[in-house]
């Protein structure tokens, strides 16, 4: 029996980041101390940037953050608008009126938090080299600004206590940790699925504390090679073998006793692992040649965006997984994480 879609079965959570994209030289690589293909964090230095990109060159403007990302491939996907809904703090600005009109095109029920003294997060996409090249500079700003009484508020609590599925990049927990603990014991609370990705090495060493704080609560993880092994290393689980890491992972302490943890960890072009119930399943990754990449920058938000809009439908783990790397292998012959057209994943 094919699920019937609804409006707000899915709440995702991160941090709302407007995508300024554009083509430059490399002069403005060097003025602003940036590499080609650098994915830093704005300092003082970096902030007349985004001003400068959107005075001086052709911008395109592109709904970003990981999160927000996946849901709008996910929406994508479902074709149904609002199946998903998404929460993250932005500033009350321009730049916030145009993420949320572009989220909410690609069919995202918004519910942002407004935050008055702080202005949207931003990433400045710094294209060279005939567009091969990206250098991503991102500014957090209003994005740290969440606070856990936002879902307080009434449309959020409706999504809330309603939904089927719950999704956090593990980002968020560098933001809101208490909102992450909070919509993961209402997952509990209500036998729903509470769903996270470890999204950067990163953040599975400097932030390990959290991230072990939301891990019992955790039914499906996602994560890449590199934040599987980073994750092995800090919570002293002996196996750089991902398969190994992987069903570790499974096993480690978890609320809900009667839903074994799934774990989901791509390796780039080699096959992505499933782990569940003790044993692992491999996938095999489609081979796009070279010349048809355009852009690897966001190719994890699409592939969980993927995933989530086949397991929102009842779809079993392998139609998930395959549709995902269908997502991931559209979004990366494309620039930024963008999409055109109906979706014709089969």
């Amino acid at each position: 029996m094919e699920t019937v879609l609804r409006e707000g079965m899915l709440l995702a959570m991160g941090n709302p980041l407007l995508d300024i994209s554009a083509v430059v030289d490399d002069k403005l690589l060097v003025k602003y101390g940036m590499n080609p293909n650098d994915a830093i964090l704005a300092d003082e230095k970096h902030l007349p940037l985004y001003k400068e990109l959107s005075e001086k060159y052709s911008v395109e403007y592109i709904a970003g953050g990981s999160s927000q990302n996946s849901v709008r491939v996910a929406q994508w996907l479902l074709g149904r608008p609002e199946v998903c809904a998404y929460i993250g703090c932005v500033g009350k600005d321009e730049y916030s009126d145009i993420l949320a009109k572009k989220a909410r095109e690609d069919g995202v029920k918004v519910l942002y938090q407004y935050n008055t003294e702080h202005p949207t997060g931003r990433c400045a996409v710094l294209v060279t080299g005939n567009g091969t090249q990206r250098s991503l500079c991102a500014h957090l700003a209003a994005a740290e600004c969440f606070t856990v009484d936002h879902l307080q508020n009434p449309e959020v609590q409706k999504v809330l206590l309603n939904a089927e599925f719950y999704y956090s990049s593990s980002f968020f927990l560098t933001v809101s940790l208490p909102t992450i603990l909070e919509v993961a014991r209402t997952a509990l609370k209500r036998n729903k699925l509470f769903i996270m990705n470890l999204s950067a090495p990163f953040l599975c060493s400097l932030f390990k504390k959290q991230q072990m704080e939301a891990f019992p609560y955790v039914d499906i993880v996602f994560g890449n090679e590199s934040e599987a092994t980073t994750f092995s290393k800090e919570q002293n689980l002996d196996t750089e073998d991902i398969k190994e890491i992987a069903l570790k992972m499974t096993s480690l302490p978890k609320q809900n006793p009667g839903r074994p943890r799934v774990v989901i960890i791509t390796q780039g072009h080699l096959p992505v692992i499933l782990a569940e119930n003790g044993k692992v399943t491999e996938f095999p990754v489609e081979f796009i040649p070279p010349e048809r990449v355009v852009d690897t920058n966001g190719a994890g938000d699409a592939f969980v965006g993927g995933f989530l809009a086949q397991l929102i439908k009842g779809e079993p783990f392998a139609q998930c997984i395959k549709c995902a790397l269908w997502a991931a292998s559209q979004i990366i012959q494309r620039p930024g994480c963008t999409f055109e057209g109906k979706p014709n994943f089969a």
